[in-house]
């Protein structure tokens, strides 16, 4: 008989984390153990990746088996919940035979939560839709109490079970279904079925332009960067592999002295502060005499699977200072960092604090995070199976794609996102109305893979900056070491950075914090121009040497005040500048340079 052949597997590799020096170790679930990765295993994860779409399974099916597990052993709990059943049945066929008397009108179980606009219109006040929407209601607050509370299943696994248990439930909405909405029969009745040949259209044409790579939305087609968002007069005066810096043209006579430096976040364009001219944060401080410079970061592709964390501080925000400071020599600079690109502008200040550069005057911190340990609901996706699954998937495409990005903002706010525009523009066959927001919000960048693996692992995973162990340089980097005053933004209904962990800037720093937390969400509450009604805000200022206050007591205590944040923050810049004094140019010019761009640059067109 023939010998059989021996199957040769390709060998294992270790896991690479880069530490701030340049040089590598291997990655540790603790100090000194390497997690051996196998090219075969990496592979196939990368493939399950595109059915899940990047959702580990296996951490899905280990917080259920958490939750399962203990509550099949809480017979107690178990009969509890069987009962709330039973009587929210009984209710609601009461309900039902005397929905019309007085004590059974609409709404008379159980009202939807004011931000669930899904049965707001009148039309949801009458039988039998009223009764379908209650029903839905109690059976999601039934849900609510049985996937959360059960003493013994972890924190996390008992998010994970009880957002995953929401998300199956909101696609079963009665809003969601023709026969369920009254809305959209009362549109069919009208307009004679009109509404679902218009449904149908759009629906044709999101499906062509997904076919055709075309991430933007229908209505933001209308929206051209450089043309009709994105149009503050200005220059690119700096540029590497990694960013554009613009500097804005002054639109005063005088300006003050010491420029502003913009760090956005690199997972979306830099334009969110500078839209349209109405709604431009950009404008409105050239307009008020500061001279703006902003980061516009390159979109990488697969070629820059590499890029670390790192470089985003040294080619982004060291590199942009240093141009700075040659343009607008011996000023001190205001900085100002935007969701992730505030996270990285305090580790730049940490470092350029605990090595003696005192070039910042004063720090901006926009919905970032420094301390991630009640990251809200984005820490969902975020745990070792969940790393390791899209590290797995980063690892095989070199980027971390659009569509996985967009996804999971996505499912944060589901209702808003996903279902009522699936109701609005396919069954009731309209569109929303051109929105700059929304252009920008469809305008994703992808995420290198080194990069993304470093920021989940270091910030989210093992809260290296707030515990002192983020290393810069190959040496630890300190918040305490940070003494320049700093204004602090939280929104009140952000998903991504929850203003209670912005909040926790009070605690890591050793500065005068001026805490603002102003309406809206992430983008909707930084984008707020003074113009604009419906804006409200509260702020407080603590000195280095005041006493700690808690965020819970700190909004009982702290009056609203009614308007945009923008007045507010720009009054307390003008107080930490010196006198107005002749705009400096724009760039340096030096003989011989490549002739760069007007804003607003290359870079974001791609």
């Amino acid at each position: 008989m023939p010998k059989a052949k021996a199957v040769i597997l390709p060998a294992p590799v270790e896991t690479v984390v880069p530490r701030g020096d340049g040089a590598e170790s291997a990655a540790a679930n603790s100090p000194g153990q390497a997690i051996e990765c196998y090219p075969a295993d990496r592979a196939f994860h990368a493939a399950l990746a595109r059915l899940s779409g990047g959702i580990s399974p296996i951490a899905l099916m280990l917080a259920y088996a958490d939750w399962m597990s203990h509550l099949a052993a809480a017979p107690q709990r178990q009969l509890e919940l069987a009962q709330t059943a039973a009587l929210d049945a009984k209710r609601l066929g009461d309900a039902a035979r005397h929905f019309f008397s007085p004590q059974h009108g609409p709404w008379s179980l159980i009202k939807p939560q004011a931000q669930d606009r899904r049965f707001a219109r009148p039309e949801w006040e009458l039988p039998p839709f009223n009764l379908l929407a209650q029903g839905f209601l109690q059976t999601q607050q039934w849900w609510h109490g049985a996937t959360t509370g059960v003493r013994g299943v972890a924190k996390q696994n008992q998010a994970i079970v009880e957002f995953s248990v929401r998300q199956m439930l909101d696609v079963l909405a009665p809003s969601n279904f023709v026969a369920t909405n009254p809305v959209v029969q009362q549109e069919a009745f009208q307009s004679g079925g009109a509404n679902f040949v218009s449904g149908w259209q759009n629906w044709c044409g999101d499906w062509m332009r997904l076919m055709s790579g075309q991430v933007k939305p229908a209505a933001g087609h209308d929206f051209v960067v450089g043309e009709t968002v994105a149009i503050s007069p200005g220059k690119v005066v700096y540029r590497n592999e990694l960013i554009e810096l613009i500097q804005y043209a002054p639109a005063t006579e005088k300006v003050r002295p010491e420029p502003i430096l913009i760090v956005p976040a690199w997972i979306m364009k830099y334009y969110i502060l500078d839209l349209s001219p109405h709604n431009s944060l950009v404008k409105h401080l050239t307009g008020q005499g500061f001279t703006v410079f902003m980061i516009s970061w390159r979109n990488p592709g697969t070629e820059d699977r590499d890029v670390a964390f790192d470089d985003y501080r040294r080619l982004g925000v060291e590199a942009a200072l240093d141009t700075i400071s040659g343009i607008v020599q011996g000023r001190k600079i205001h900085a100002l960092g935007y969701c992730l690109g505030g996270t990285l502008l305090s580790i730049a200040a940490a470092a350029m604090a605990r090595d003696g550069d005192d070039r910042l005057k004063s720090i901006t911190l926009l919905a970032a995070q420094t301390d991630f340990t009640e990251a809200g609901e984005l820490t969902l996706f975020i745990n070792e199976s969940q790393v390791a699954f899209l590290e797995d998937m980063m690892w095989e495409r070199g980027v971390l794609e659009t569509t996985q990005m967009a996804g999971a903002f996505q499912l944060l706010r589901s209702n808003d996102l996903i279902w009522s525009r699936i109701t609005r523009d396919y069954l009731m066959g309209e569109r929303s109305p051109p929105s700059d927001l929304m252009a920008w919000n469809a305008d994703a960048t992808r995420l290198p893979y080194r990069m993304h693996s470093e920021y989940l692992r270091k910030l989210f995973l093992n809260n290296d900056l707030a515990a002192g162990r983020y290393l810069v340089e190959g040496k630890p980097v300190s918040l305490s070491d940070i003494h320049t005053p700093m204004f602090v933004v939280g929104t009140v209904h952000d998903h991504v950075a929850p203003w209670k962990s912005a909040y926790k800037i009070h605690f890591l720093v050793d500065a005068d914090v001026t805490f603002l937390l102003t309406s809206g969400g992430h983008n909707t509450g930084i984008v707020a121009p003074p113009d604009e009604a419906g804006h409200s805000y509260r702020v407080r200022t603590k000195a280095v040497d005041a006493t700690y206050v808690g965020p819970d007591e700190w909004l009982k205590t702290t009056p609203a005040v009614e308007g945009s944040w923008w007045g507010e923050w720009t009054d307390w810049l003008a107080v930490r500048s010196g006198a107005p004094s002749a705009p400096p140019s724009l760039g340096i010019g030096h003989a011989g340079e490549p002739v760069l761009p007007d804003a607003p640059g290359d870079y974001v067109r791609h």
